[in-house]
């Protein structure tokens, strides 16, 4: 099997979106379309922000990963977060999801990465068996919370630091 990962610059931009939408119909995200590609252009490329990888099986893209960097004072350095990784339908089951993986953790351990996090759907149990058997284990202890920070955050940050 000739997978590959291949980093991902401007001139993929069309590209990555495709991927992008895809896996956002798949999984049913909302946040798709003008907004979605203005957010993937900062990471094409070598960015400070993380990387974009196209997956390609020979010659032939099948998909795309990113990660996210951060920092962690829990595992003392720099983590990151694989945000989004999709796979075209007709290429899962196969191990490519498994190979992708280790070539990610290979190149997070290049970037300097001590650990790295990502969600899964508490459904999606065919993605967890795939992420536990690289080594990604369940902090059952902890759930991930988030929340979006709006423009009257930011109004009021900027009432506080003029």
């Amino acid at each position: 099997m000739n997978i590959n990962l291949q980093l991902s610059t401007e001139s993929d931009d069309s590209l990555v979106e495709k991927f992008v939408k895809s896996y956002h119909s798949f999984e049913g995200v909302s946040h798709s379309g003008p907004d979605a590609a203005a957010a993937i252009r900062p990471l094409l490329g070598p960015s400070s922000l993380g990387r974009v990888w196209l997956i390609y099986l020979g010659s032939q893209p099948i998909g795309y990963v990113v990660i996210c960097f951060g920092y962690t004072i829990e595992f003392s350095g720099r983590d990151a977060f694989v945000d989004e990784m999709f796979i075209i339908e007709e290429q899962r089951g196969k191990g490519i999801g498994k190979a992708i993986l280790a070539l990610v953790k290979a190149e997070a351990a290049l970037l300097g990465i001590r650990v790295l996090h990502l969600e899964v759907a508490r459904t999606n149990e065919r993605a967890q068996r795939l992420y536990r058997s690289v080594g990604f284990m369940p902090r059952e202890c902890f759930f991930l919370m988030s929340a979006a920070i709006s423009s009257a955050d930011a109004q009021q940050g900027a009432q506080k630091h003029p």
